[in-house]
C-alpha cells in the first residue's frame, strides 16, 4: 500500500510503514509542510496514498467522505508523544492483515480502531 504522513507525526512513522514493505512519503519531503488540508488532500488523491495524520479535520465525512479519497488515518491518541505514536502505529500495522484502509476512514484510538467505509 501507498501512505503519506502529514507533518504531525514523527518521520519515523513513514519509515516504520516502509520497513513493514508498503511505499511511505512525508508530506515533508515532497516540500508540502504548511499547506493546506484540501491540497493536501489533493496530492493523497493524485498520488494514490492513504494519508495518516493527527488532524482531526480529516476526520470530518462531510468533507472527506469514505470512497472519495484513497484512504485516511487519523490518530485519536490521548498520548502524542514519539513512543505513543509509534506504539500505535505498530498496532495499526497488524490490523492491516484483518482490514484494508483503502477508501475508508479509520480512527485510530488507544484501544480500538473505527473503521467508517463507503
Amino acid at each position: 500500500m501507498r501512505f503519506k504522513t502529514d507533518e504531525n507525526l514523527p518521520v519515523e512513522v513513514a519509515q516504520l510503514i516502509s520497513s513493514h514493505g508498503h511505499d511511505a512519503k512525508t508530506v515533508e519531503e515532497q516540500g508540502l509542510s504548511g499547506t493546506a488540508d484540501p491540497a493536501i488532500a489533493a496530492v493523497c488523491d493524485s498520488e494514490k496514498r492513504i494519508l495518516v495524520t493527527l488532524d482531526t479535520d480529516f476526520s470530518d465525512i462531510r468533507q472527506y467522505p469514505p470512497g472519495s479519497h484513497p484512504g485516511i488515518i487519523v490518530f485519536r491518541i490521548s498520548r502524542q508523544d514519539k513512543t505513543s505514536v509509534l506504539n500505535v502505529t505498530q498496532r495499526l500495522l497488524r490490523s492491516f492483515s484483518e482490514q484494508d484502509p483503502k477508501g475508508a476512514l479509520w480512527i485510530v484510538g488507544d484501544r480500538r480502531i473505527r473503521a467508517r467505509e463507503a
